[in-house]
């Protein structure tokens, strides 16, 4: 009998989001992370071990009997150059051995964001993880191309949602307002930008796994009209019955504040993305794959409802 095992590399919210909408289909999976601790939003009837993605036998062990593999590992920001390579590295060699098609999880760090982007818009990176990602993008589509691996590449912009802490709309912006506290937002408040709800990304991964017209392309997954951080501010104060308050984090103050942290250090050179339109058109995945983004306030709703039940 054919396999019909997806392997996900990664057990963070994509990757958990992932696995939902997959056993939702009544599809078997089994997850990898190097920790082997189960994340709350990771459904118990999935498997979980235990591995270093970054040593390929480990990877290949991992992934025996899969039918998919999904790359959704991302070390922290002062690691990428460090580790993002050989993490991909040993998810698609893990693919290749098992004879499996390949869904890439990845983001819109390359695309020339002064328009609107699309799938086959300009891909003209402004920094260094621009450019890393842009390589490591064109490595996944060359290992189709030569017929190695069959892959499909999903691409969004930054996450918010259930299990999203460490994000633009995370635990800055929700964490500190459950907290009492003023919300932070990086770059600029006022400029449009496209965020991701992270279910709808989940969904899209999990489509990309199952449909063979998705493999040698590039999709993006479902994304709301764009919203400024001041506008996602407001929404989650109405959600908490509260008064919007925020402050706004300057490129000079995440400068001065990378003196001190390496994550913030990391940080500066996005922070193009918020002080500037950010926008992203994906009515052709939308309308290709038959999905639909999550409406902003439902997207915040359901976040914010997830923030109160995780503090208690």
């Amino acid at each position: 009998m054919e396999s019909q095992l997806h392997v996900i590399f990664g057990t963070g919210p994509v990757g958990c989001w992932t696995a939902r909408s997959l056993v939702d289909r009544g599809l078997p999976v089994r997850a990898v992370n190097r920790k082997g601790a189960r994340p709350g939003l990771l459904p118990e009837e999935v498997e979980l071990v235990t591995t270093d993605a970054t040593d390929p036998a480990q990877a290949v062990a991992a992934a025996e009997g899969a039918a998919v593999v999904y790359q959704a590992l991302n070390p922290p920001y002062d690691k990428w150059h460090e580790s993002f390579p050989a993490l991909q590295a040993g998810a698609l060699a893990a693919a290749k051995a098992a004879g499996a098609r390949y869904v890439s999880i990845e983001n819109l760090y390359a695309y020339d964001s002064s328009v609107a982007m699309t799938e086959d818009g300009r891909v003209a990176p402004v920094s260094k993880k621009g450019e890393l990602r842009r390589r490591m993008a064109d490595e996944v589509a060359a290992a189709h191309q030569r017929g190695e691996v069959p892959t499909a590449q999903l691409r969004s912009a930054d996450y918010y949602g259930p299990g999203v802490t460490a994000s633009a709309a995370g635990d800055m912006v929700v964490g500190r307002l459950l907290a009492g506290k003023k919300a932070q937002v990086g770059g600029s408040s006022s400029q449009p930008h496209s965020f991701a709800y992270i279910e709808d990304v989940g969904r899209a991964a999990a489509e990309l796994g199952v449909r063979d017209e998705a493999l040698g392309r590039v999709w993006f997954s479902p994304h709301a009209p764009p919203v400024t951080q001041g506008d996602m501010v407001a929404g989650v104060c109405r959600e908490l019955g509260k008064e919007p308050s925020l402050s706004v984090i300057s490129p000079l103050m995440m400068r001065f504040a990378g003196l001190f942290s390496p994550g913030a250090k990391e940080t500066v050179e996005m922070l193009y993305e918020f002080t500037q339109p950010f926008v992203v058109d994906a009515s052709r995945s939308e309308r290709e794959l038959g999905l639909a983004p999550t409406p902003v306030d439902e997207g915040i709703r359901r976040t914010v409802a997830w923030y109160k039940a995780r503090v208690g």
